[in-house]
């Protein structure tokens, strides 16, 4: 190779590696180790990068003029070499119930919403991992929104914190409760969802007990197999919503390559590496699976791992052709699994005038802006 060509294809890759060393980074996805490594090659004490770090996590301070511990000139060269993408509160809806649903406004101007669900001396924060969803089952109403993008795991950390401070101003109480129910698929997003809650129950962050923390999945068995050779501390939810491989086939595409049977064979390796028992969701509705012999082919399949079951009321996505069952269907399928001595809740719809079913206030959101 000539001498020419040599010193061009240099000086090509010296001005890209220049480039690249003044791009901006978003702070939050260094690691404690990551950033005490910057200011320690930045020539400052390598213990600025633990303020930083407690700055961003535990205070939750995203604006690195406030960040008082540090000098004037560590904090610009943060700005010079950092910036931070956040999610905010875009609006709020409050229930009669006062169940309320947020709306979070994303760096890109997607919008993901989330929900503070009280009950007695209990408040569950409901969390959005994904702005829309792949998967396309047939009673949801993020599936109308299609897919957008997954959530980076700062953007929901920030829905956690956000939601707990709404909390404390609203119901004058914490979070006790954390549930991965909301927009999309958890275990599609599961790099991002999984450092999060590392995040959320991190000693030096919020500190929330894992066993306070639930991650409900469509029925991902790839996702669930990880999550047992993990160990996870936290629990898992399934949306199974009917015991039948044809059923749930026409209702959640997903069964068709996570079928009933794998399904299953997923859930009991979770169980025995967590020891955790695993809840199951159960969509009931009318003249679909709430029969005696869909309670029956549920019971059968629960017999698989400890389970307990929470019966969800319906709540109606326009173009769905679904609806709820009446009361009397309801209370004798709860008293037929109850026969197999199975744990059955029943979740009572929450948030009705406010757009109970998820997905629907994001999307109403997102047309009129």
């Amino acid at each position: 190779m000539h001498l020419p060509v040599i010193r061009h294809l240099l000086l090509t890759i010296t001005f890209a590696l220049m480039q690249y060393k003044t791009q901006k980074q978003d702070i939050r996805t260094l690691t404690e180790e990551q950033l005490i490594g910057f200011f320690e090659t930045s020539g400052s004490e390598p213990f600025k990068g633990k303020q930083v770090w407690e700055w961003l996590w535990k205070k939750h301070v995203l604006d690195f003029d406030k960040m008082t511990n540090l000098s004037v000139s560590e904090r610009n060269l943060l700005t010079e070499k950092f910036f931070i993408n956040q999610a905010l509160i875009n609006d709020i809806k409050i229930s009669h119930d006062t169940t309320i649903k947020a709306i979070f406004i994303l760096h890109d101007k997607l919008m993901v919403e989330s929900v503070l669900i009280p009950d007695n001396d209990r408040v569950t924060a409901c969390i959005s991992s994904q702005v829309g969803c792949t998967y396309g089952c047939r009673f949801c109403a993020t599936a109308k929104m299609g897919f957008k993008r997954n959530m980076e795991y700062p953007e929901i950390f920030d829905q956690v914190v956000l939601l707990r401070d709404l909390s404390y101003k609203q119901y004058k109480t914490g979070l006790t409760n954390i549930v991965f129910m909301g927009m999309g698929e958890p275990l599609s997003n599961y790099d991002n969802v999984t450092r999060a809650i590392n995040m959320v129950t991190h000693k030096n962050a919020l500190a929330m007990s894992p066993s306070r923390i639930t991650l409900s999945t469509a029925g991902i068995t790839d996702g669930i197999i990880k999550l047992a050779k993990k160990k996870v501390k936290f629990n898992l939810a399934v949306s199974l919503h009917t015991a039948d491989n044809k059923k749930r086939n026409l209702l959640m595409p997903v069964n068709r390559k996570n079928n009933l049977d794998d399904l299953a064979d997923s859930l009991k390796l979770f169980y025995k590496a967590t020891n955790n028992r695993i809840t199951i969701e159960y969509l009931l509705i009318d003249n679909f699976n709430d029969s005696p012999a869909d309670a029956h082919a549920l019971a059968q399949y629960c017999k698989n791992f400890p389970v307990k079951i929470n019966i969800i009321e319906y709540n109606k996505v326009e173009n769905a052709p679904f609806r709820k069952p009446s009361k009397e269907k309801t209370e004798k399928f709860i008293k037929t699994l109850e026969k197999f001595n199975l744990i059955v809740n029943i979740r009572k719809s929450r948030g009705n005038d406010v757009d109970a079913a998820c997905g629907q206030l994001a999307i109403k959101t997102g047309s009129r802006q």
